[in-house]
């Protein structure tokens, strides 16, 4: 049992290991009939016929995990054919603000439970961030593009409700120096296992060293990385000088030994010429002289064969010396190319954070990583926004519609709205709770101070948002992430690799046009801006943009690069209904700013996570990918989040229909008074 089902299922985890399995067994085959078809309602008649015996026999409590399952978008939801009419009496009221992924689902979810939903957009379309370029046959997502794996991916069954055309991304993506030459697999490799040592050597120094404060103030990854390598390359000095030492040993030893060399040569002539003498006394030599000579003929002997030994060592100390003179230790921890290349890999992870890499938190930038989902990453060849239009179908959506101010008491919200194509129209509307489902990056351009010229798209909440949620708004990261979308009316590239990548001649521009992606069944291509790079283009022409793109494909694939047909630059942190591309780990943030950034809001402060009052119900709920801390910055995380708030609404404003009934209370009798005894005397 999942935590959340122990929270409302507390008396199956008391009964019997029977009755786990009862409740298991039951969970699980209502979630399999509603994967095996989820184009149709799964209702609790039709399932309970499908239940096989003796699980069938606990007819309430199949009714409760139906209940619990759908209330907490597991099943029945995304696009399918009801069984069952929406109710026709609308039980209470929800305004949303933002037709994202996040506010549509959770739209579709509420009016499912019986509310009436009103959906508010800025924009002229449905979809926030997930945004397709078509024109002709060209089509190109401007914004979100991958699916994340479908092992367990809610966008799995949105893939089997909508017209979804999924193509498995291959990983293979040979990179390409700026002269045009490729990058030898071996090099990349190398540099890529480097790479990873270093982030492993970077969760280290955090994990068990905690280092992650430096004078008081949080450590980023992008400096932890920098400081890696300036100790690898203090490493390598050290290693130079190391090596360095011992040829200065190893010549001590060949001056000493050529000492001993010499000195040993001159005994030798000196004892050759004592000999010499001896021997030429005439014969018979008596017994003392025999003997000196033959006692020099040792020493000598002894002596040359010592001299011998003298030089084999000098033979052996000088081949020791020009083989470490010959192999000198690397001057450089990582040669100007090898650095360029581990730029690249750095960038790459910037695009994969949507921000610089100094940015982000060094003990929590991937406390997300555990929830990843199993399989291949894909693409939808016929463009994401597919999904968000279907999801719309049927609701009650204002496009053009900008909120200006969110009014929440006790008894209810009143959001004031203006249509944002001629700043007027002021529409005010009234509903039992709102849910905000606006990206991080206009959330906080909302809690920053008032600017002195009105923005487009500041919310004022009145009450003012508590301290804890504008504090965790502040500390959480907003990043950024640009695309060129470049259209031709011919395939020039490797139609075999979905992606190859752009090495920067510079640190400062390794984000530059990194990376190419060939997605489509159209000659397209599309460049990404990541890190440092992102923000700086954003204030560059779209012809110098595309000028670079043109000079970087020129130097890969040669002058006949045909031209483009048709271009766009995105330019996300610019546009005003979004002010960036998905959130990350800021240092001085962690996940847990994610779940403050998903606590509900009431007209009187509360602590997050405190049980609903009655008379201080929470009226203002938020979803949207920054606000779950499982899945942030993904297209499935923001619909689990809009799944999660229908959810949260629907208890709070009409109970949870998977609670356990009241059980009946037996009136005690009070115990009579006892009869005073009288005493008779």
């Amino acid at each position: 049992m999942t935590n959340l089902e122990i929270q409302c299922f507390p008396e199956i985890m008391a009964a019997p290991p029977q009755t786990h399995k009862v409740f298991l067994y039951i969970r699980n085959r209502l979630l399999q009939l509603w994967l095996e078809n989820p184009k149709m309602q799964l209702t609790i008649e039709n399932a309970l016929k499908q239940i096989e015996a003796p699980y069938n026999s606990d007819g309430p409590l199949a009714m409760r995990v139906h209940s619990y399952l759908e209330r907490n978008g597991l099943i029945n939801f995304g696009v399918f054919k009801r069984v069952k009419p929406l109710p026709a009496k609308k039980l209470f009221k929800v305004v949303i603000v933002g037709a994202g992924i996040s506010g549509l689902s959770a739209a579709r979810q509420l009016q499912l439970f019986g509310a009436e939903v009103i959906v508010l957009e800025a924009r002229d379309r449905v979809g926030g961030r997930i945004a397709t370029f078509r024109k002709g046959n060209y089509v190109a997502d401007l914004g979100a593009m991958v699916v994340t794996g479908l092992g367990g991916n809610p966008v799995t069954t949105l893939s089997r409700q909508v017209s979804m055309e999924l193509h498995k991304i291959k990983q293979k993506c040979p990179l390409y120096e700026t002269n045009g030459n490729n990058v030898s697999k071996d090099k990349d490799e190398m540099v890529e296992r480097e790479f990873n040592r270093l982030l492993e050597a970077t969760s280290y120094m955090s994990h068990q060293m905690d280092f992650n404060f430096v004078n008081g103030k949080p450590v980023s990854l992008g400096q932890a990385l920098e400081l890696v390598i300036k100790l690898q390359e203090k490493h390598v000095k050290e290693k130079q000088c190391e090596h360095q030492r011992h040829i200065i040993q190893m010549q001590e030893k060949l001056k000493k030994n050529q000492n001993q060399i010499l000195s040993q040569r001159d005994k030798v002539e000196h004892l050759h010429n004592q000999y010499k003498d001896f021997k030429e006394v005439k014969q018979p030599r008596d017994i003392t002289s025999e003997f000196l000579v033959r006692s020099k003929l040792r020493d000598l002997n002894h002596s040359c064969k010592e001299y011998d030994q003298l030089l084999e060592q000098q033979k052996e100390i000088e081949e020791k010396l020009h083989e470490m003179e010959s192999t000198p230790p690397s001057d450089v921890y990582l040669s100007s190319r090898d650095r360029q290349i581990l730029d690249w890999h750095f960038a790459n992870l910037e695009f994969a954070n949507a921000t610089p890499l100094s940015n982000l938190s060094l003990k929590h930038w991937d406390q997300d990583d555990d929830f990843e989902f199993t399989g291949s990453h894909l693409t939808v060849r016929n463009g994401y926004s597919c999904v968000p239009v279907a999801l719309s179908e049927g609701l009650d959506i204002k496009l053009n519609t900008a909120v200006r101010l969110v009014d929440y008491t006790a008894t209810g919200v009143k959001v004031e709205a203006y249509n944002t194509r001629n700043n007027g129209n002021t529409t005010i509307i009234k509903s039992d709770a709102c849910l905000i489902t606006l990206p991080l990056g206009v959330m906080k351009e909302s809690v920053r101070p008032a600017p002195p010229k009105p923005s487009p798209n500041r919310v004022i909440f009145s009450p003012a948002l508590p301290e804890w949620k504008t504090s965790a708004i502040q500390r959480m990261g907003f990043g950024n992430l640009n695309k060129v979308v470049l259209c031709f009316d011919r395939i020039f590239w490797d139609q075999n690799t979905n992606l190859f990548g752009h090495v920067g001649s510079t640190t400062a521009s390794r984000g530059e046009l990194f990376l190419f992606w060939n997605l489509y069944k159209a000659p397209v291509l599309l460049a990404l801006v990541a890190g440092e790079a992102a923000a700086i283009m954003e204030n560059v022409s779209d012809d110098v943009i595309v000028g670079r793109c043109m000079a970087v494909l020129k130097g890969i694939f040669g002058a006949s690069v045909p031209p483009c047909k048709e271009t766009i630059v995105t330019r996300w942190r610019a546009d005003p209904w979004s002010r960036g591309s998905y959130s990350y780990v800021a240092a001085g943030s962690s996940g847990n700013d994610y779940d403050l950034m998903a606590a509900p809001v009431s007209s009187i402060p509360t602590i997050p996570g405190q049980a609903p009052n009655p008379s201080n119900m929470p009226r203002v709920y938020f979803g949207g990918e920054h606000t779950i801390r499982q899945y942030p910055a993904t297209v499935h995380g923001a619909m689990l989040s809009g799944l999660r708030e229908a959810g949260r609404i629907a208890d709070i404003f009409l109970g949870a229909p998977y609670a356990l009934p009241p059980q009946p209370t037996i009136p005690t009798v009070p115990p009579q008074a006892a009869t005073p005894v009288v005493t008779l005397t």
